[in-house]
């Protein structure tokens, strides 16, 4: 049985940092596309940040470029997600993710986990 299981949200300050993290289990990271994509409330789903199974390359979304940073843990099945600068803007449910295929970057998913509410308040 696949499972992933976000954790590290919270209530932060604008400028403030986060990391989130995202265990995995049921299925190997090397085989799948990895990421993390977020969701507002009233808003559709917004791709983050992604690890390519192609070229290991990482994708980040234009609104979090420079500012969020994606890596793998440790531990084999860990996938992290560093955020610096936060804005009230990033403010979401933070939902980790696996896909057959290499950041198709149009957010459906094989599979996710239950998500990480992420505040932060101006």
């Amino acid at each position: 049985e696949v499972q992933l299981v976000e954790s590290g949200g919270g209530l932060v300050q604008a400028g403030g940092s986060l990391k989130l993290s995202c265990a995995a289990s049921g299925f190997t990271f090397d085989d799948y596309a990895i990421g993390w994509f977020r969701q507002a409330p009233g808003k559709e789903r917004e791709e983050v940040s992604c690890i390519s199974t192609s070229d290991s390359s990482t994708y980040y979304a234009d609104s979090v470029k420079g500012r969020f940073t994606l890596s793998r843990g440790n531990t084999r099945n860990i996938l992290n997600l560093q955020m610096n600068s936060l804005k009230p803007e990033d403010t979401a449910v933070y939902y980790c993710y696996g896909d057959s295929r290499s950041c198709p970057w149009d957010t459906i998913y094989d599979y996710w986990g239950q998500g990480t509410q992420v505040t932060v308040s101006s």
